[in-house]
């Protein structure tokens, strides 16, 4: 073989070696780096290839190498704000439960008033108990106060020296007098509870009222009526 044929067959060897090592070698893949940007303190928008220091205090967004949004970054809090944060996501989570709650207990006022005359036939019911036991009080304070003349009548042998009546004697007046007192507690209680009631379905149908509107609920209230306490 002449020089110059071997000088090309030995550079067509190496081109063939050379060739057949690159095509072992693995592709580099297409980078999957993620991309950080934000806009600081300063109104600088900074972008970076890892979270920007520089916005801690505020949130980041991480991008992918398309540009499309991975995810969003919150600011780190301090101790302090951390705490108060927590506290503000307590509060707004007890806001919509107790709005959830309300919710919940409109539609079971609706389900059991689902008009006037139901939420009227219940008031009626509940003020005739209540008259009821204060029918109860004063018949026991009549009696009472029947036992009370009895008790008077005995007791007028002894006006001119009370102390000397029978124990038994001032023992049931002190007796009558702590049941007439029971008594008349009871009644004015009771009587507060009358109101109450009646305070309470007041509320309640001015309530119902918006609420059987909003559910194209109709609420007839006969011409002149009111309630009459």
């Amino acid at each position: 073989m002449s020089r110059r044929g071997w000088q090309s067959w030995r550079i067509g060897s190496l081109a063939a070696v050379l060739g057949a090592v690159l095509g072992a070698l693995p592709s580099a893949p297409v980078s999957a780096q993620s991309i950080y940007t934000c806009t600081d303190a300063q109104g600088r928008r900074i972008t970076s290839d890892r979270p920007i220091p520089e916005c801690l205090d505020r949130e980041q967004r991480e991008l992918g190498p398309s540009g499309s949004e991975r995810r969003r970054i919150p600011p780190v809090l301090s101790e302090n704000e951390r705490a108060a944060l927590e506290q503000q996501q307590r509060k707004e989570a007890e806001e919509r439960n107790r709005v959830l709650e309300e919710r919940r207990k409109e539609r079971a006022l609706v389900l059991r008033y689902p008009n006037k005359a139901a939420h009227d036939q219940e008031r009626a019911q509940v003020i005739a108990q209540a008259d009821g036991v204060i029918v109860l009080i004063e018949k026991r304070l009549l009696e009472l106060h029947a036992q009370r003349k009895a008790l008077d009548l005995e007791m007028e042998f002894y006006q001119k020296n009370p102390a000397s009546a029978p124990a038994a004697l001032r023992r049931k007046l002190a007796e009558n007098q702590d049941a007439q007192e029971d008594q008349e507690r009871a009644l004015a209680a009771q009587n507060a509870e009358k109101y109450r009631i009646h305070a309470r379905f007041d509320a309640e149908y001015e309530l119902l009222q918006r609420l059987w509107a909003a559910g194209n609920h109709r609420a007839p209230v006969p011409a002149g009526a009111a309630n009459s306490h």
